[in-house]
């Protein structure tokens, strides 16, 4: 008994890898897998010719209805995994694009990253495969650029959806500016360890489970790659974006019936160690930011996911997809 008492204790301890058992992935991730055939578009901007990698996955059951899922700032389109297979089983056409700086797509060495650029490509992508009317649901970081995306495309905006985004706040205001070296210099330290103990307190409230290592595990598997330095400076030319472009002013602007899946344990918020214990309190309290931008926001509904953090999709799917198909749904 006391064997079998002992194994269960260093069982869940075998089940997830350490620092050393990482897969290692090159920077366009062309040795990690993702769950649907990647396509790739050819962008030129900004004086460069990119790579723009995307999942289009068509139902046998298509319904005519189409809908982007824009990723947030430390993930890539592989996490929609579940989502998408739930999609495509109600007929929906589930368009995913990894953005300029993100998973299978170009990293450049240089680029002026505003969300306008990134709208823009999407709109390319959009175009390039002949859809003119969609709905768009943006987590994280992407809440930031689909609520740019519906400011700019009005009229291919069908439906907009925000899942957990960042944003809803404008950390500018407390937080002290810090210059692109500073990101750059804090994203070079990253490592599994790092990422795992960020996301277990910050997206999970410190539980931990083979779905959520995986995503960290992805994340990780370039921190050791020789061309880190490259993805660490995009990264950090992407949290300078987010710092200085806020979208939320913005919000009462925005045409499309919008729907916000808020879980209300998130506390997800740019700069907190830069600020004092007192300010840190104010900043990503999701149960109050999410009703607030629900007023912000002419016509749209506020759905609220309780003891779920920053990723719904991940950690509470059940209650994620359903309202979530409720509202695309004519």
């Amino acid at each position: 008994m006391k064997i079998i008492k002992l194994f269960l204790l260093i069982f869940p301890l075998l089940c997830f890898s350490q620092e050393g058992n990482i897969k290692v992935l090159d920077i366009d991730l062309s040795n990690y897998e993702y769950p649907y055939p990647v396509h790739f578009l050819e962008l030129n901007s900004q004086r460069q010719y990119l790579k723009m990698t995307y999942m289009d996955v068509v139902p046998e059951n298509y319904n005519n209805k189409n809908i982007v899922l824009l990723h947030g700032k430390n993930f890539n389109g592989a996490y929609w995994e579940t989502t998408i297979k739930a999609l495509t089983k109600e007929g929906f056409r589930v368009i995913v694009p990894d953005q300029i700086g993100f998973g299978k797509s170009t990293k450049p060495d240089n680029f002026q990253y505003t969300f306008q650029q990134l709208a823009e490509n999407t709109k390319k992508l959009l175009d390039h495969l002949g859809i003119q009317r969609t709905a768009v649901l943006g987590h994280s970081m992407g809440g930031m650029l689909a609520t740019r995306f519906a400011l700019m495309y009005p009229e291919t905006t069908e439906k907009l959806i925000l899942e957990n985004p960042i944003g809803l706040e404008d950390w500018k205001l407390v937080v002290p500016y810090k210059p692109v070296e500073w990101w750059y210099e804090s994203e070079l330290k990253q490592n599994y360890e790092a990422i795992k103990k960020y996301q277990m307190a910050n997206y999970y409230d410190g539980k931990w489970n083979a779905d959520f290592q995986k995503w960290a595990e992805l994340s990780a598997g370039w921190t050791s790659a020789p061309d880190y330095d490259r993805v660490a400076w995009n990264s950090a030319l992407l949290y300078d974006m987010i710092f200085t472009q806020p979208v939320l002013y913005e919000f009462k602007n925005i045409k499309s019936p919008t729907l916000l899946i808020i879980g209300t344990r998130d506390k997800t918020a740019l700069g907190k160690p830069l600020v004092s214990e007192e300010v840190r309190k104010t900043m990503g309290n999701y149960a109050e930011l999410g009703k607030a931008t629900q007023k912000a926001i002419t016509n749209s509904k506020l759905v609220e996911i309780p003891n779920t953090g920053h990723l719904p999709h991940i950690e509470s799917f059940d209650q994620f997809i359903k309202p979530l198909i409720v509202f695309l749904k004519p």
